[in-house]
């Protein structure tokens, strides 16, 4: 690779590593498996990278590896490991730590491919098309997913739903 697009690379890890450990950190859970995740994507970003044509598409290139790589994971891993129910590591601007806390646990036993549906669309504020593309689905299977994804956080949220909604 070219030093030109080294430092690039280089660029594009300090200023993205962030965003990618918070979304990686919500789809599994744990702080430590989240660095994991990060850097395997990484490494796989940096084996695509002197292909990628324009480098300012990396950061979608990125997040849908990531979002790929922790589906693929779970498939693999689901029967060894467990979510951990520890609290995030790190401060929240949320008002109400308790009910972040709540919602994050109760997420942690969503399905991982609702779990990723609903970390892109809520937490990250993807669209249904963006949700689609980077999760490689239909629009229509995005929005099944996102009602399913809800439903199943409801009823594992059960009569505390109330409390959290503050309804």
């Amino acid at each position: 690779m070219s030093p030109e697009r080294e430092r690039l690379f280089e660029e594009f890890t300090a200023a993205r590593y962030g965003a990618l450990r918070r979304t990686a950190y919500l789809l599994c859970g744990d702080w430590h498996l989240a660095e994991d995740l990060v850097q395997s994507t990484l490494i796989k970003v940096y084996a695509r990278w002197p292909r990628l044509r324009d480098p300012d598409t990396a950061q979608g290139y990125a997040r849908t590896t990531l979002v790929r790589t922790f589906i693929d994971g779970r498939r693999r891993h689901s029967a060894r490991e467990t979510a951990s129910a520890e609290p995030p590591e790190t401060a929240t601007t949320d008002t109400d730590p308790d009910r972040r806390l709540a919602l994050l646990a109760a997420l942690a036993h969503v399905t991982p491919g609702y779990r990723a549906v609903l970390v892109l669309r809520y937490w990250e504020d993807q669209s249904i098309e963006e949700c689609a593309t980077i999760l490689n689905r239909s629009s229509g299977t995005i929005r099944s997913d996102t009602h399913r994804g809800l439903a199943q956080l409801r009823t594992i949220l059960g009569d505390s739903l109330h409390e959290i909604a503050g309804t």
